[in-house]
């Protein structure tokens, strides 16, 4: 394995020279430096892999030299230390992007345990990028995360029904990602060539909905000056997805099921019926069959949306996705508001794993975003999270931690991975990326069964 290299920087001559006689012999390569100014022209002409700091130094403060850091050396892991009774300086300094800190005097054995402890993390956040890009590159929608056993069966749907035209019904909470599974079965299936036309079905006056599902000719009535086209033939080719199909008019769905069983359609002001190839996905977040008790939706029009049904659970009934989750939206907001925040604090992952998300993912996503605004490139702590979230949140949340929910995620990859080779260990372990022996150790490690397995690739 390759030697880490840590920059130490401390005025105190004698405790910089012996921790890094200790640091060596513990196999690091050492950059010792007797204040900031020093630290920062190595950090300039070195690549280093973790810095420890003290706090007060003459000159560049180890303060000011956790803020240069961050653009110099955005990946080492810095450890800062401070006089007993100045923890409040430590925080700051951690807000700013130190990932742990000491307090004086130093016990080198601790420093030891927490550079080792350091590096660790790294590797596992690292193993787990790599893990999310190749998960990324499989699924047509990058939205579609998390290692729940829901999701999973979710995700594993949208691979079978993407390879049919059936038509499906997708039902769920408002802000579960209906429209992003739609819009995943439409691109595995069809590709992202060909037409996605969404409508909103609550959002269409009843009054309009023929001309607006089915477009009208020039003439069919007032203001109609010219032909226009509908989302049916909008469509054509493609997949036409009903949004809130339970809040349709009644008297359009009749209509409609005309529509979808004949795929046909006929504009207004026209008596020609004209063909359609299209996919009818729907999606609603309220209890067709209540609707249909109740005389709001029509019984045959549900039968024929519901060849099949995927149910999106809420996000509460799956905290173990919510640190994916996060982790995914910080990629997204990093990029799109040109942020370089190192995500959230475990305290902070586990508080959101245990809210009630009324809103769901869409409302974790708002509350992620409006954190990196205010985040200002550090990580983000548990309070900045009360104030993204804009109350209290659980404490003692429910949730797991964060390493739990990525082995989980892991397990779940590689065992996907070894059904779609057929139980062959090295197809799997080239697709993962890794070596057979990796495999292997992940393997026993994740609890894998090596049974109905094979280690040759020989055809």
């Amino acid at each position: 394995m390759d030697r880490h290299t840590v920059l130490l920087a401390d005025d105190e001559d004698t405790l910089r020279e012996n921790l890094a006689l200790v640091l060596k012999d513990e196999g690091f390569e050492v950059l010792a430096c007797r204040d900031g100014n020093e630290a920062l022209r190595a950090l300039k002409s070195h690549s280093v892999d973790a810095i420890i700091t003290d706090l007060r130094m003459p000159g560049l403060t180890g303060m000011e030299l956790i803020t240069r850091a961050a653009k110099l050396a955005p990946d080492a892991g810095i450890i800062v230390i401070t006089a007993f009774g100045e923890v409040e300086t430590a925080v700051e300094a951690m807000k700013r992007g130190a990932k742990d800190y000491m307090c004086k005097p130093i016990i080198f054995d601790e420093v030891i345990l927490r550079l080792k402890r350091l590096f660790l993390q790294d590797n596992l956040v690292r193993e787990n990028k790599q893990l999310r890009e190749q998960i990324r590159e499989s699924q047509p929608n990058s939205m579609i995360v998390g290692p729940s056993a829901v999701m999973r069966d979710v995700m594993h749907t949208i691979d079978k029904v993407a390879l049919s035209k059936a038509n499906v019904l997708i039902c769920g909470e408002s802000g579960t990602g209906k429209e992003v599974i739609a819009r995943a079965i439409h691109e595995k299936g069809l590709g992202i060539e060909k037409p996605f036309i969404p409508v909103n079905c609550g959002g269409l006056a009843e009054s309009l909905v023929e001309s607006e599902l089915f477009g009208y000719r020039q003439g069919a009535f007032t203001g109609a000056h010219k032909d226009r086209v509908g989302y049916f033939e909008a469509a054509h080719g493609g997949t036409l997805f009903l949004d809130e199909i339970g809040n349709m008019p009644l008297r359009a769905q009749a209509t409609v099921l005309r529509s979808i069983e004949g795929r046909t359609i006929t504009p207004v002001g026209d008596h020609r019926p004209k063909p359609v190839d299209i996919r009818v996905i729907a999606a609603t977040n309220r209890d067709l069959q209540v609707s249909i008790d109740a005389g709001e939706f029509r019984e045959d029009l549900f039968f024929r949306l519901n060849v099949i049904n995927i149910a999106v659970p809420p996000l509460r009934d799956r905290p173990e996705d919510v640190p994916v989750l996060i982790e995914h939206f910080v990629e997204k907001y990093n990029r799109t508001l040109n942020s370089d925040c190192p995500g959230f604090s475990p305290e902070a992952v586990s508080a959101l794993a245990g809210q009630t998300w009324r809103g769901n993912v869409r409302e974790l996503e708002n509350v992620v975003e409006r954190a990196l605004i205010f985040a200002d490139g550090v990580r983000v702590d548990l309070d900045q999270v009360m104030f993204a979230v804009g109350g209290a949140v659980a404490l003692n949340a429910p949730g797991p931690d964060l390493r739990t929910s990525m082995r989980s995620f892991e397990r779940r990859h590689i065992l996907n991975t070894l059904e779609r080779y057929g139980g062959n260990k090295s197809d799997a372990a080239q697709s993962l990326g890794i070596g057979l022996s990796s495999l292997y150790r992940k393997m026993e490690d994740l609890a894998i069964e090596k049974d109905n397995t094979s280690d040759s690739d020989e055809s």
